[in-house]
C-alpha cells in the first residue's frame, strides 16, 4: 500500500514540475509579446552570450588525450567543451569583478 501511494506522489510531483516548468516559460513569452519593448534587451543580453561564447570557442584548444577517445570524444566536441569552460570563466570573471565595483561604489557614495 505504501509503495503505490509514494507510485502516485512521483507522478503528482512530476505533472507539477511539468507544469511549473510551462508557466515559468510561457507567461514571460505572453508578457514579452503585450510588451515588445522588453524583447530588446533580452535580444542584447542572448546576443551577446553568443558573441561571448564564439569568442571563447575561437580561444579554446582542440586537444584530445587517448583517455578521452574512449569516450568518443573528437577535436570538435573537445573544442565546444573547451569554449563552454572559457566562456564559464570569463563570465564568472565579469561577474565576480561587478559584484567588487558595486560594493567599492556603494562606499564611496
Amino acid at each position: 500500500m505504501g509503495e503505490f501511494i509514494s507510485d502516485y506522489g512521483l507522478w503528482i510531483s512530476y505533472i507539477l514540475i511539468g507544469v511549473a516548468t510551462a508557466a515559468a516559460i510561457v507567461m514571460p513569452l505572453i508578457h514579452s509579446l503585450s510588451d515588445p519593448a522588453s524583447l530588446k534587451g533580452a535580444g542584447i543580453g542572448v546576443g551577446s552570450l553568443v558573441v561571448l561564447f564564439f569568442i571563447s570557442y575561437a580561444l579554446s584548444g582542440d586537444e584530445v588525450t587517448a583517455k578521452y577517445t574512449q569516450f568518443g570524444v573528437d577535436a570538435g566536441t573537445s573544442q565546444v567543451i573547451g569554449g563552454f569552460l572559457t566562456m564559464m570563466y570569463l563570465l564568472l570573471l565579469i561577474v565576480t569583478v561587478a559584484i567588487v565595483y558595486a560594493e567599492v561604489s556603494k562606499i564611496f557614495k
